[in-house]
């Protein structure tokens, strides 16, 4: 570089950056570069690197990335890489589209993870005093119940990534929560909790909402299960009480939506109600042989099987479309307090309850496949924002083995659980929060 350039360069730098440059910084602010911005080759070397369940969601955001998850080149990896795994019968599903085969894979290394592989918990102090109830979705946990606060974790770092406060004098009952809000049932009124922050509380209604136990939301409306043997429907927006439908002559103690939007009731009776809010009239009732009471509920939209788990530790699984009673097995010595699925997932079915011992059951039958504890041993521990991650070895029990023989240290009562992707979170009525963490046996 000649002197007289040199000290032109000094001098443009000394004045600032030129006219030009300055109009490409704007413009790259007024437009900026996004991932929808890039070629689509590109953008599909980048979804190469995520896994089978990310993809699949992946292909949900919109239909750019739809057609690009389903696009020859992409579709051609993934079948190598099916054609080199040990994965059964990979070849079958060739024909289907790609986000319907990885979801299929995903769904295989889901049941055996959960089913035979081995396992870790990550446990951590959430709250400062008794937690008993978990929800998940999409990697977010909320948690609560005892400290009047109701914590949002992400699941990828154990981080507390939101925290509200319950209203003085009223006790957490229940709760649910989708992308933009938490629902709760807080003494007799129900709360909402914007993830903006703002908090909102409805007015009572005299006469018309009696001493809730339980309850479900479903975008826009809160279903509640009262001591009356009554559901209260709520609508978010109008904060109304729109239908009152007379489910049982017992408390109410658990509730489930079905993806056709029917309401599932349990009672201290022992008898399940199924009711259609359109027509404002009971369905069909559901008979167990437990006396003392149905304790927890779910529905598996996918496959219409609905579970239930009862106080003297029976599990039980009717077919919603004929209202037949497919199998019902005593599990557990003593209640259920909560089962749950994964949502897609027609194999396995969680159960956990008194004794502290994680059951799987097989979801066609009622056969228990697996049952779980924690080893008291500590193999690691690690800091993150959420304070001391203790980590321990889960370990499969024989189905001969004598439970009472295994110290309650390594099984407290699972008070609520919750399933994700090769994972299961428990409560258990203590300030701590175990995330169960399966391993598949299937590579891909």
């Amino acid at each position: 570089m000649s002197k007289s350039h040199r000290s032109l360069t000094v001098a443009g730098a000394k004045k600032g950056a030129s006219p030009a440059t300055v109009d490409q910084i704007k413009k790259r602010r007024q437009n900026p570069t996004t991932i929808l911005s890039l070629d689509s080759d590109i953008v599909s070397i980048i979804l190469a690197f995520l896994d089978m369940f990310d993809l699949v969601r992946c292909s949900l955001v919109c239909k750019l990335w739809n057609a690009i998850v389903d696009s020859r080149s992409l579709r051609e990896y993934y079948e190598r890489k099916m054609k080199n795994s040990s994965i059964a019968g990979s070849s079958e599903f060739t024909k289907a589209p790609l986000r319907v085969i990885l979801r299929e894979v995903a769904m295989e290394q889901h049941k055996s993870a959960l089913q035979c592989g081995d396992f870790y918990v990550d446990q951590w102090k959430g709250h400062s005093s008794a937690v008993a109830l978990c929800r998940m979705k999409r990697g977010i946990l909320v948690t609560g119940m005892g400290d009047k606060v109701i914590r949002l974790w992400s699941l990828d770092s154990y981080k507390c990534i939101e925290e509200h406060s319950v209203p003085n004098m009223l006790s957490l009952v229940d709760f649910d929560f989708d992308e933009s809000k938490i629902v709760g049932l807080v003494g007799s009124h129900l709360c909402i909790w914007r993830r903006n922050g703002k908090r909102s509380i409805f007015p009572l209604l005299e006469g018309k909402f009696v001493k809730g136990s339980c309850m479900r939301y479903f975008d826009p409306e809160a279903v509640v299960g009262c001591d009356d043997g009554a559901i209260r429907v709520f609508d978010m927006y109008s904060r109304s009480c729109s239908q009152i439908i007379r489910m049982h002559h017992a408390p109410i103690t658990c509730l489930c939506l079905s993806g056709d939007q029917v309401i599932v009731s349990g009672s201290t009776s022992g008898s399940i109600t199924i009711s259609d809010p359109s027509s404002v009239q009971q369905v069909a009732t559901l008979r167990s042989s437990d006396a003392r009471g149905i304790r927890t509920l779910c529905c598996n939209s996918a496959s219409q099987l609905l579970f239930a788990g009862s106080a003297v530790g029976c599990t039980y699984c009717w077919d919603l479309r004929t209202r037949k009673l497919l199998w019902s097995h005593r599990v557990s010595p003593n209640v259920i307090y909560s089962l749950q699925h994964m949502q897609s997932d027609t194999s396995t079915l969680a159960v956990g309850g008194i004794d502290g011992i994680l059951r799987l059951l097989n979801q066609n039958d009622g056969s228990i496949v697996s049952g779980c504890a924690v080893e008291d041993k500590l193999l690691s521990t690690f800091q993150s924002s959420s304070g001391s991650i203790q980590i321990r070895k889960g370990r499969r029990l024989p189905d001969y083995i004598n439970v009472d023989l295994i110290p309650r240290t390594g099984r407290p009562s699972i008070t609520c659980l919750a399933v994700g992707m090769k994972k299961i979170v428990t409560t258990h009525n203590t300030s701590d929060i175990k995330v169960w963490k399966f391993n598949s046996n299937i590579s891909f």
